[in-house]
This record gives structure tokens, sequence and C-alpha cells, in this order.
């Protein structure tokens, strides 16, 4: 995914160049939109709370450390605004820690138990029909995991970027992002192993 950050003159922005963050509004919109459409499922409410999410980042502009950049930091806030969201509205409830586990591989004596069967998320996932199968698996993952693959998986961040969003290691990004594509994996094996037996 190309990075529209480059157009982001984030001094200017933080020295309250109105010009300058809204030109940070124009190049962010799309992708903020899409990334916030993920979590909630729903084009309005994702286009409120983008509105929402650059009216928090401009007020709240003095908060920004510089640690990683404007545009992550103002994705971060996006995400945070989607997980109250989510909160509120959300009707079923995620998988837990215990359900995560067991849809995890087994391995016996360093052996793989299971059959293997493969699956390509990208092309599965280019018809509505599998890409709503898709997307109820990413809503039954818990709010750490499915971050982290839409962030990785379908906004194409780097490992270094999602963890500054996320504000964790990049060690902990790994983990989940391997722990979420197991249960996703294990979610949807149902729907897609007889196309590719």
């Amino acid at each position: 995914m190309a990075d529209d950050s480059s157009r982001v003159d984030t001094e200017a922005i933080l020295n309250g160049d109105r010009a300058a963050f809204e030109a940070l509004v124009e190049s962010e919109t799309s992708r903020l939109f899409h990334v916030i459409l993920r979590y909630v499922n729903d084009r309005e409410a994702a286009r409120s709370l983008v509105q929402e999410t650059f009216l928090q980042a401009y007020k709240n502009l003095d908060s920004f450390r510089g640690d990683a950049k404007l545009t992550s930091w103002v994705t971060g806030i996006g995400i945070n605004i989607a997980r109250s969201w989510l909160r509120k509205n959300k009707r079923e409830q995620p998988i837990d820690e215990d359900d995560m586990e067991r849809l995890q591989p087994s391995f016996r004596f360093g052996r793989y138990t299971g059959s293997f069967e493969p699956w390509d998320p990208e092309q599965t996932a280019e018809r509505s029909e599998r890409k709503q199968l898709v997307h109820d698996a990413l809503d039954q993952l818990s709010e750490s995991y499915r971050e982290v693959i839409v962030l990785r998986d379908l906004e194409e961040r780097s490992t270094k970027e999602t963890a500054e969003i996320l504000d964790i290691s990049r060690g902990a990004v790994r983990v989940r992002l391997h722990r979420a594509r197991q249960a996703l994996r294990e979610l949807l094996n149902n729907h897609f192993a007889s196309e590719f037996a």
C-alpha cells in the first residue's frame, strides 16, 4: 500500500498551520476510513468515526510526542475511537483466550497433528460472499488479534508501524499476528477446505 504520509508536513501541522492539517485530512481520510470500517463493519459509523478521529487529533496535537509518524499517531486515535464504538455497539462476544488456544495448531512429538489445507486469504476474499465470511471470522477474534490482522495483513503496515500504532513491542505484534492467523485459518477451514481438496 502506498504511503501518502510523505505529503504530510508534520512541522507545519504542529505549528498550527490549518492548511497543512487539511492536507493531512485529505491524504489520510481514505486509508483511515478503511481501517475503521474493518473494525466496525458499518459504513455510516466509519464515516462518522473518521471525522471524530480528525477532530480528536486536531484538539490533541500538543500531546503528539513524535515517537512515530504523525499518520501512525492519527491511525492509533482512530483505532481507539473504533474500539470505544465497538464496546458500545457490539452484540457478539469475541473469542476468549481459551478458545483462541483451542484454535491453535496441535503438535505431537514435534510434528503437526492436523491435516493441512492450503488457504490463500487474498484469493478467497475477492468474492463478496467470501469477504463476508472472512469479515465475520475477523469479528469473532478479540480486539487485540483483530487489530493486528487489520493493520498488518489488510492495511499492509510494517511490523514497526503496527507496533507504534498499537503501542506494543514488535515481538508482541509477531506473536499476535501468528496466533490470529492460526485462529482465522481454523475458523474459516470449514468454509474453504472443500474448495482446495
